[in-house]
């Protein structure tokens, strides 16, 4: 059974894939939590690693946020960056790996809209947690072939599991609460990944490494999102607004910023298609993804 080191374990990823590690790895984590092995903030502190570990799986990082201010734009080059970079100095003191395995993000692209994007689409990411990610990659790119280590990032989607952050789980939230609407017919739809995945993507990976996008192969629209919930909720599905509406009250909330609940931005994430390839990951990993609608468990 082989050592793997586990960054950000005490997050979302690591609540979801934790117990299906246990079986195949002896693993450690690395976070600022209590309940990791080694307590430390990787975005100012290099950790003192007491072993040398096969496979390092590096899913530590600041994700979406709307960033305002220099000082909050920053907070992502810390985290995502700086705190991959200290990782690796830890790694070369204690013992390089064989594998190292980067959950990076399909944001990187930087693309509003889109179908099925593969990995060869240019990385024009210029938002704070995009850029981030690709200097991240960019270095871990040079780091592994410098220290002879088999480089695997996994671009991903939005990620369903329990107790889902970001996007998806304010849309639960909203449903449960009553206060979300459908806009229009809800048939946008979007790439995601049940997080699980990211364990069962893991033994093969380290062994052949490589850049992938990875998701389900249905990409569900809003509205079969929308209807999944409020089934598991046990409540009607949300009521719709016509376009035309939402897209006067988000000219309204760009004047009045993001304590209104809809602006421009979110309108156009909401009402576009934007999906991705998976294929690469499908054929050259032996990879099936799950799929969302049928594994997707909110609580």
């Amino acid at each position: 059974m082989k050592n793997l080191l586990f960054t950000g374990a005490s997050g979302f990823v690591g609540a979801n894939i934790k117990p299906i590690l246990s079986i195949s790895y002896r693993y450690r984590t690395v976070g600022i939590t209590e309940m990791d092995d080694y307590k430390v903030n990787l975005s100012v502190k290099v950790p003192d690693l007491k072993n040398r570990y096969n496979i390092v799986l590096h899913a530590a990082g600041k994700a979406h946020m709307v960033s305002t201010t220099e000082a909050e734009k920053k907070v992502f080059f810390d985290i995502n960056l700086q705190g991959t970079k200290n990782l690796c100095y830890a790694l070369e003191k204690a013992g390089t790996p064989e594998s190292f395995i980067y959950i990076s993000t399909v944001a990187v692209y930087g693309l509003e809209s889109g179908e099925s994007i593969t990995e060869e689409y240019p990385l024009n990411g210029s938002n704070p947690y995009a850029l981030s990610k690709i200097l991240a990659e960019e270095y871990l790119k040079e780091w592994c072939i410098s220290h002879n280590v088999k480089l695997g990032i996994l671009r991903s989607s939005l990620m369903a599991g329990k107790n889902p952050p970001g996007n998806l789980g304010a849309m639960i939230n909203g449903i449960k609460s009553g206060k979300y609407l459908r806009i229009g017919d809800g048939s946008a739809r979007k790439s995601i990944l049940m997080a699980e995945d990211i364990a069962r993507l893991i033994p093969k990976l380290t062994e052949v490494g490589g850049i992938y996008n990875v998701c389900d192969n249905n990409h569900p629209s809003f509205k079969e999102l929308e209807e999944l919930i409020s089934k598991q909720l046990d409540i009607k599905d949300p009521k719709s607004i016509p376009y035309g509406i939402a897209k006067s009250l988000a000219i309204v909330g760009d004047v009045f910023g993001n304590k209104f609940p809809i602006n421009s931005n979110k309108l156009n994430k909401i009402t576009k298609s934007l999906t991705f390839s998976n294929e690469k990951a499908k054929r050259e990993l032996d990879w099936e993804p799950m799929d969302v609608l049928k594994n997707f468990i909110i609580n």
